[in-house]
């Protein structure tokens, strides 16, 4: 995977707490995430399960999802990971196999 804006969800598990990011190099982000090196919202609730996320041509867009993702309501969110990840499989080991 190379670099490319991307808006990701995390979860702490299954229907869990989440979270929604936006960032260039997503496999670093996520990374960051899972190491708690950034004390806030992912670290206090250990929301570190890649769930989601989503590549953009451009990071003015990957904003603009993130945006409209967060005025979402969470059973939206819900609908938006499970078609693709009904488990809620952490998504961590593709990503860090292609980057």
């Amino acid at each position: 995977m190379t670099r490319s804006p991307a808006v990701y969800l995390l979860a702490s598990a299954k229907r869990g707490t989440l979270y929604i990011g936006v960032s260039s190099n997503l496999i670093q982000r996520i990374w960051q995430h899972r190491e708690h090196l950034n004390e806030g919202f992912t670290e206090r609730y250990d929301v570190t399960r890649l769930v989601w996320y989503e590549l953009h041509e451009t990071m003015e867009s990957a904003i603009a999802r993130e945006k409209r993702l967060k005025k979402w309501k969470r059973e939206w969110k819900i609908d938006l990971i499970e078609p693709t990840n009904p488990d809620w499989r952490d998504l961590w080991q593709d990503i860090a196999r292609t980057g």
